[in-house]
């Protein structure tokens, strides 16, 4: 996780809430009753909720009844297909019986990997420490930029040739540049360099406030021709508006730390 320009951390682990799917599982009602039969085989509505769940992203308290009706339909047909008499044979294919193999061991190991999460208690002074180591890894200077980007080389140094003449980098950045911030002038608005690709932070840091490129600079993207407008100081995030995300990051780490000490214990 690091700091610019606001905030950015790492994604929610994927490995501690697999698909999402396990956070819900604690909310299905233990006293589920079937809300339909179909060929003798009960759909209980603990699995319509589940259902519900899984289609929407929502929860299924908030499936209006046209809804709810709709999916148990929809469930109806599953059942329905699942009852019929081939389904024995089915049933009995190797790769079917490894794909219910997979998945209920998955739905198992999300269900563990979330209580496990969920029992954590991750401290405010342990929040406070992580804050701070990445906060001092934070660039210690942001940008305020423009650019204008074009397909070659030549129109880059025709660019630079027109700025050097007297032209201005806003009106040629909307007359010239390819580039989605094209019509707000080049406008880059304030960022840091590791938010940029390395050729085009590399120029930026290199230049001058005020200063714009003198030689055209390439990236993946084109030719760009760029002008530093100012810098300053890089600040954190206020610790509250990163809270949460890092909150994520230790759990990550913790979770990390536990499938080492499993996959130790582990035995053939």
């Amino acid at each position: 996780m690091t700091f610019s320009n606001g905030s950015r951390a790492a994604g929610t682990p994927s490995a501690i809430l697999l698909a999402g799917l396990c956070c819900w599982l604690a909310a299905v009602d233990v006293s589920a009753e079937a809300v339909s039969t179909v060929n003798g085989v009960d759909i209980d509505s603990s699995v319509l909720d589940f259902y519900i769940q899984s289609r929407t992203q929502r929860p299924p308290a908030q499936a209006t009844a046209d809804q709810r009706n709709g999916f148990l339909n929809e469930l109806r047909d599953i059942y329905l297909l699942a009852t019929q008499d081939s389904a024995t044979t089915v049933q009995k294919d190797p790769r079917i019986q490894a794909q219910i193999e997979l998945q209920t061991r998955s739905i198992v190991a999300q269900a563990v990997a979330n209580e496990y999460v969920n029992s954590m208690d991750i401290s405010d002074e342990e929040i406070l420490a992580e804050y701070e180591s990445q906060a001092m890894l934070a660039p210690p200077l942001q940008f305020k930029a423009r650019h204008i980007l074009v397909e070659s080389q030549g129109e880059a140094a025709a660019v630079i040739a027109e700025l050097d003449g007297g032209a201005d980098f806003e009106a040629l950045a909307k007359e010239k540049s390819t580039g989605p911030s094209g019509p707000r002038g080049g406008d880059l608005g304030w960022f840091s360099p590791n938010q940029m690709v390395k050729p085009f932070s590399d120029a930026v840091v290199a230049l001058e406030d005020g200063k714009y490129s003198s030689e055209p600079v390439q990236t993946d993207f084109g030719w760009h021709v760029i002008l530093r407008e100012s810098s300053r100081e890089s600040e954190p995030p206020p610790l509250d508006s990163v809270r949460d995300t890092i909150v994520q990051a230790l759990q990550q780490k913790r979770f990390q730390s536990y499938l080492q000490e499993i996959r130790a214990s582990a035995t053939d």
